[in-house]
Parts: C-alpha cells; structure tokens; sequence
C-alpha cells in the first residue's frame, strides 16, 4: 500500500433479519445498518472517533455491552467505534460483537485501500448472496449466520432467522444438514412456526469452522412446499489457541569461526486458529541465552521467519576460548502479530558450536627416551601431544609417523584413540630354531604359522624369524590370562617330508590402555522426592591392577550448573549421585566423569540420564517410559547385589 493511499472501512452487517419489506415486522434485532464507507486518513488517531454503530434489541438495549477483535479498538456505549492509539493498519478483518440479554449480533469490518478494494468488497458482498433480493419462484430469505466460537450460558439462543414472504397457511420451516439431523446433531434449530435460528451450546471453529444447513417449507403432512435454500453458519474465531512448537527437540550446529549472519537453524510454531486473522500471526523473540558469555546477544532470530543466525564477530564465535561450547535459547512465539495481549508458547532451541581443525598438535617435550632390551618387544614409549580441538572430532586426533631411524622396520607407531598418545613399539619378538635328527640327508627346514588366533604374528620360512604384524592386546578375548598362544610348523625336505610343531607363549605386560566405565546410565527419582538420593553408580576397568581402582567419580561441571547435582563416593568402585533441589519434571543429562588409578590415568565422560517423574498414590509417571524404569531397575538389582559381595 503507498503512504498517503485513502482506506475505505466496510461494515458488514451479519446475523440480523432480512425482510423483503416493511410490514415484515417492524424491528428487526442486531446493528441497524449494513454498509459503511470511511475515508481514513493515513494513520488512526487516538481517542478519534471512526464511525457509529447503531444496535437495538427491540427492548430497550438494556445491559448493552460491545467486544472488538482487536486490541486497538473499542465501542463506547453510544455505539461509537474509536482507536486506543495512533496505528496505520490494523489488518485485513475485524469483528464488533453486540450483546444484551435479549438479542445480540456481529458486525465484521473489513479495513481495504487502493487495489484491495475491488476484491474485498467482492469478499464482503459474497456473504450476501442469498440476500433479499426479489427472485422469481422464491419466497424464503435466508442470510449466511455469523457466530463467535466459545460462547457462554445461557444456551439455547437465537443467532438469525429465516423469513418466507409468501408461506401459506399452516406450513412450517424445516431445518437439516450437519449439526441438525447429520452428525454432530442437534447443535442448530429452527422454530418451526417463525423461522428463528438458534444454537443450542458452544462452538469450536477448529473443530468445524463452517455448517452448510438447508432450509424449507413443509406443509402439514411434511411434504416440501419450497426449497430447500442453502444456509451457511459461519464460525467466529477467537483466540483461544497458543502457539505451539511441534518438532522438537531442536538442534543446530554451527561451525567456530562462522561469519555474522550464518544461519543456524529455523524453529516455527503453529497456531490452530484462523490462518487470515492476527489470532495466528506470530512473531518470535529470543527471551533467555545461556551461558550469557562472552555476549549477552549471540545469536538473533527473524521476527517473522523464526530463523536462528549468528550475531557476533567470527573471533568471538571461538570453540576454544568459550566457557561452553553450547548455547541454550528460550525461543518465545507470540500470536496477535507479537502485541502484549497475544498468547505465548515457548520451546527451547539448544546450539551446539562444532570443532574446526584450526589447531596443530604440539608435543609436550622436544626428546622422549627409552631403553630397549634385547629380545624385548611392544610399547616402550608413549609419546604425548597436547591439541586445542574438540575431543570428541577427528580434529583432534593425532596420526604419528616415523620419517627417519627406521630403516629395518624394526618399530612401528599408533594412535591411542583414548589418550591422543603416539606407542612406539618393537615389532620384531624372536627367532624359532628348529633341528632334524636325520642330520647325514643334509635336508632342509621351512617354517610356517600353523595358529595364530589374533592373527598377531609372522615368521620367515627360511630363518625361522617371528615378528608381529599388529599391536598385541592384553585385553583381547584371544588372550588368557594374560598369556597369548601360538603354534609354528617346521617341515623337512625329505620324501616323504616330515613336520614338527612347536608352541609359542608371549606374556602381555598390562599397560594403562582403557579407560573406565560406569554403570547404570539412567535413573529416575520423584519430582516431590524427600530423599533426594538418584542411583549408585559403578564402575568397571579391562585393565589390571593397578591400573583400575580405585576410581575418581567427578561432575563434569564445564557443561553442569552448579547446586543442583553432588556425586559421594561409597567405596574403591561406587559413588552415590544425589540431587541438591528438587527439580521439574523433565529429563536431565548429567555427564559423569570417571578417572583410573593408572599411570598416566585414564578418564571417561559418560551421560547419565536422569528422569525426573511425577509419583502420586504409589504410581510413578515418566511420559511413557516404563522400558527405562524396567532396565533401571535390573542395573540398580545388579549394583547392590555387587556392593553386597564387596
């Protein structure tokens, strides 16, 4: 619409009597006049008077009282519509209901201006199609019935009527269709004598927005007379619907370093009432982040779109520099176009900032050493490096390269994936002789692997030489008892050749190489709970002693608020997690920080998620979660069953 654009306010006159003449009656119930045209200047003013509306009930008007759509407008008792305050638009539609104990109507006003005005007068005027209009072969008047959902007692009341100028004597009017004598029945009638319309109870526009009735004329018997005319009941809608956000959990990503403006992700809501009303026009607003670090105002969502995009400086958007590199948003949605008198829903969109590979390992020392003994093999020397990068991403994990020193192929390196550290290894084990009696045929012996269940080794066929041809595992099944077994064949040259076997013991050493885990890793406890004790927790280490217990039981509080969680140690093996307040009913991820007793340790985060659920006359309600209780309950049986042994 171009500033200065003159708007014209249509009011469209619903729910009255139609008469096809004067002598009909002589007052006809609801706003007296159909049609208003306005010439409004470019905004409304303030306390300015828009335009009279002129109700009767036909019996005095007693306890009048009028309700406007929308909040920038109201109607005094005199009937004049005025503005709360200066606005230039206040959308396409809005509705002036009347009521008084005896009758009550509604007025709809339709705000156009420049090339609008052609298709929404098309649009008012559609609504009186079946307007009094003389027809030929018609007699029945009927006119579309306008009513507001949500309706109050008393019940039933009258919201139109049906007129037949030309009805013979002792005919009645006849009412069908759906809501009448179609499901859902009984919800509209008509007095049979005098064609009023009446509801009978409350109407929900999102349960039916609009009831295509029939109306005729029947003479004693029941045969029809004229019609049946089509009568259509419009439902009203009012805002009784909050915005609601369907598809969460939401969950975006963003890469460290992303420039101002990088879209995030988008979050909409829905809003059941009518699409072409402010009743479900929605705006967004950020109203919560957290952490509020380095700045209160990270991130910015589109008012209008619900698009979540960046805001600070890519050198504040920083994986390494931040407190927590994730950011929690209470996202609010606000029907009426955002006004304060709109209802809310919120939803909370959580904003994980990933890792990118913007830092190099470094080592800890310039020279590592170590002594090798002869006939020694595996790891002698572990080789640490210290990496900015997230963890958890293959930025930060090293790959190690021997460039020089290594011209026999004697040593080989690997990646531990729980420490980052680089094993130097000895891969070379051992040389297996093997001797023939028959010494004077002068024959020959090859070798060969007959078992090697891990497939661990190898052996030259001519010198007898073993090597490894991967990093031996204390803790792999093939092992027992820390003892690794394999079979070698040596055969002769003769004919026919003759085959010896030999045994090979190697006996791993335990290094420090797994880190510990606990167990359960869900739990649940009351939201009304008096004892505020959540689950004992256990831990379990594959390596040896004393590499494993005891263990350290720690919150990793980097990402965990503080005053709500504690972890108490039991023994060398269990901690007791408790909460400190009772929280809401919802589920709660409390990462839980186990480390070994090795040297250098081992430490692993594991997510214990807790379920805090609601526990009334002995049931406990998780919002379908019985399979979590049911497993919760195994693990907790097998933990103190296990601290019963200790």
């Amino acid at each position: 619409m171009q500033p200065g654009t003159p708007l014209v306010l249509c009011v469209l006159l619903s729910q009255v009597l139609l008469l096809t003449s004067a002598e009909d009656l002589d007052c006809a119930p609801g706003f007296q006049q159909k049609l208003f045209h306005i010439n409004q200047p470019i905004e409304f003013i303030k306390d300015q008077s828009v335009l009279n509306l002129t109700f009767s009930d036909c019996k005095g008007n007693e306890k009048l009282r009028y309700e406007v759509s929308s909040p920038y407008f109201k109607v005094n008792s005199d009937g004049g519509l005025v503005a709360l305050r200066n606005i230039t638009a206040v959308g396409r539609t809005l509705f002036v209901h009347a009521r008084t104990p005896h009758a009550e109507d509604m007025a709809e006003l339709v705000i156009v201006g420049g090339k609008d005005i052609q298709g929404s007068l098309q649009d008012i005027f559609k609504y009186a199609r079946t307007s009094p209009v003389p027809r030929q072969k018609r007699s029945i008047v009927v006119s579309p019935i306008l009513i507001p959902e949500n309706q109050r007692q008393p019940f039933p009341r009258d919201v139109g009527k049906v007129v037949d100028s030309d009805r013979p004597e002792g005919s009645k009017f006849r009412l069908t269709g759906k809501g009448v004598d179609q499901e859902p029945k009984g919800i509209f009638r008509i007095n049979e004598n005098t064609g009023s319309v009446s509801v009978t109870r409350t109407l929900d526009r999102e349960a039916i927005a609009t009831y295509q009735l029939f109306v005729e004329t029947t003479d004693a018997n029941g045969r029809t007379l004229e019609g049946p005319v089509p009568l259509e009941v419009i439902v009203i809608d009012q805002n009784d619907n909050r915005p609601i956000f369907r598809e969460g959990p939401y969950v975006g990503h963003v890469m460290e370093g992303s420039p101002t403006g990088t879209t995030v992700m988008r979050m909409t809501a829905f809003d059941a009432d009518d699409p072409a009303t402010d009743n479900a026009l929605l705006r967004y607003h950020i109203r919560q982040q957290t952490p509020d670090k380095p700045s209160p105002n990270m991130f910015y969502i589109d008012p209008e779109k619900g698009d979540i995009v960046t805001v600070v400086s890519p050198a504040l958007l920083d994986r390494e520099t931040l407190e927590n590199p994730k950011y929690e948003l209470i996202i609010e949605a606000q029907d009426m176009a955002g006004l304060d008198v709109g209802l809310t829903g919120t939803a909370t969109a959580t904003i994980v900032i990933d890792d990118k590979n913007d830092h190099s390992p470094k080592f800890t020392k310039k020279e590592f050493q170590a002594t090798v003994e002869e006939g020694a093999v595996g790891v002698i020397v572990n080789l640490t490096v210290e990496d900015k990068d997230d963890p958890a991403t293959g930025a930060w994990r090293a790959a190690y390269t021997i460039i020089n020193g290594n011209p026999g192929q004697s040593f080989e390196i690997h990646t531990n994936p729980q420490t980052n550290e680089g094993m130097l290894s000895v891969v070379k084990l051992l040389t297996v002789n093997a001797t023939d009696p028959d010494s004077l045929q002068h024959q020959t012996i090859r070798y060969s692997v007959y078992k090697d269940p891990a497939g661990w080794l190898n052996i030259n066929p001519i010198n007898g030489t073993v090597d490894t041809t991967a990093v031996l595992d204390r803790e792999s099944p093939f092992v027992h008892n820390s003892v690794y077994t394999a079979l070698f064949l040596a055969v002769d040259s003769g004919n026919p050749p003759a085959t010896g076997t030999g045994t090979l013991l190697v006996t791993l050493e335990d290094v420090n190489d797994n880190a510990p885990v606990i167990h359960p890793t869900v739990a649940e406890v009351c939201d009304d709970a008096k004892n505020l004790s959540v689950v004992i927790l256990g831990a379990s280490d594959k390596d040896l002693h004393p590499n494993t217990d005891p263990f350290k039981f720690e919150i990793h509080k980097q990402t965990v608020p503080d005053k709500v969680w504690k972890i108490s140690k039991i023994n060398n093996t269990h901690a007791l997690v408790s909460l400190l307040q009772n929280l809401n009913k919802a589920n709660y991820n409390l990462p839980v920080m186990v480390t070994d007793s090795g040297k250098p340790p081992m430490t692993s985060v594991t997510d214990l998620r807790v379920q805090v659920c609601s526990c009334k006359n002995s049931k406990v309600d998780c919002n379908a979660a019985g399979h979590l209780r049911a497993s919760l309950a195994a693990a907790l049986l097998t933990t103190l069953f296990t601290l019963a042994c200790l």
